[in-house]
């Protein structure tokens, strides 16, 4: 594609940005968040999903050798919100605690890295709310718009109102679409943590049994 045409295509992507009036800008802000939210997130749940298979296998296999004080130096340079469950399974509150206590205090380190996990989660929830209602109120406006223009004008032609509709339809969409990608994104990222909660929670339970031959 030509230098030439993609140039057109974005002075066409300015001008249906520029149609939708004011209400864009608000919507803009909100997919810029989202991508935020969305590039911390990915990186946060690469970090876990790496870092956890690497403890629990290796971690596995120096609790089997006998070498404890190696298989705790495995998360010496991991996110504390990572490696605390996996320090906790070598507390000796821990060690000599009945297995419902010990799986207690492994969910309370579980929890607090699911916190630090979720913890911008109510942006995505709250622009996935938000989003269709800000489009409402770009309907709103585009309408008056167009009832100023008819008033102004003294005319009730389409080429009259076409700029309010414009504003009114091209902000309901953008409102629409915004809403959608921040709740498929919300709903991936949970899903996704819950799956990697539970593996490491069960590679977690694996190594005090581990521990327990030791």
């Amino acid at each position: 594609m030509s230098k030439y045409s993609w140039t057109g295509e974005i002075m066409d992507i300015l001008k249906i940005f520029n149609d939708g009036g004011f209400v864009m800008y608000p919507l803009l802000l909100c997919s810029v968040l989202i991508w935020a939210v969305f590039i911390d997130k990915l990186k946060k749940l690469l970090a876990l999903k790496n870092q956890t298979t690497l403890i629990i296998h290796q971690g596995k296999n120096l609790i089997m050798d006998n070498k404890i004080h190696e298989a705790k130096g495995l998360c010496h340079n991991m996110d504390f919100w990572i490696k605390a469950p996996y320090l906790e399974i070598f507390s000796e509150e821990t060690q000599d605690a009945s297995k419902e206590k010990k799986e207690s205090r492994i969910s309370r380190r579980l929890e607090a890295m699911k916190m630090e996990l979720n913890r911008a989660n109510w942006l995505l929830a709250t622009i996935a709310a938000v989003a269709p209602f800000l489009g409402l109120l770009g309907t709103v406006t585009g309408i008056i718009r167009s009832f100023e223009s008819i008033a102004n004008s003294g005319k009730s032609g389409f080429s009259v109102i076409a700029p309010g509709l414009a504003e009114a339809l091209i902000t309901t969409a953008f409102g629409i679409i915004v809403a959608i990608v921040a709740l498929i994104i919300f709903n991936y990222f949970q899903m996704r943590l819950k799956n990697l909660m539970i593996t490491y929670k069960m590679g977690l339970e694996d190594l005090i049994d581990e521990l327990k031959g030791c």
